[in-house]
Formats: C-alpha cells, sequence, structure tokens
C-alpha cells in the first residue's frame, strides 16, 4: 500500500509561505517592468488619467506573471523560507 507523504508540524504554513513569496515576487517583476520603461508617457496613448492608472495596469499584469510561473524567485524564495521554518 502506497503511504502518503508524513507532513511536518509546519505544513498549514505552507499557502501562507507560497503566497507570500507570489507577492514578493510580483513586486519585483513590477519595478523592473516600470524600469523597462512600460508606463511611460504616451505607452498607453496618454489622457488625463493614464499617469494615475498606469501602476494598477503594472502591478496587475506584474502578479499575473508571478503566477503563471514568474522568473522563478517566488519558488527560490518559498523553498528557503519552508527550510527556515521546517527547523525551527
Amino acid at each position: 500500500m502506497i503511504q502518503p507523504p508524513a507532513l511536518s508540524p509546519q505544513a498549514p504554513h505552507t499557502p501562507a509561505l507560497r503566497q507570500a513569496a507570489q507577492k514578493l515576487e510580483a513586486g519585483f517583476i513590477g519595478e523592473m517592468l516600470k524600469h523597462a520603461g512600460l508606463g511611460t508617457r504616451d505607452a498607453f496613448g496618454g489622457g488625463t488619467g493614464e499617469a494615475q492608472f498606469v501602476s494598477f495596469l503594472r502591478a496587475e499584469q506584474a502578479k499575473a506573471i508571478a503566477l503563471a510561473g514568474g522568473i522563478g524567485l517566488a519558488e527560490t524564495l518559498f523553498e528557503a523560507l519552508k527550510e527556515r521554518a521546517d527547523a525551527r
């Protein structure tokens, strides 16, 4: 019979750690998009509200990239945080 994997006492915190790692990666990707020029003047046709709302667009794009696998930063952070939590 196949035995289920043994869960560590810290296992309930795993989803929270993964979510925190993805949020951090999304923030990092958002900053990269900002410095890459996304949201510069006339990038979306201008208009009065462009400057106010381009940051929301950039944040949502970064979040979507991170949730789709991102650049691997979230997984690296998650594994490091999980190891640290399991060591306690």
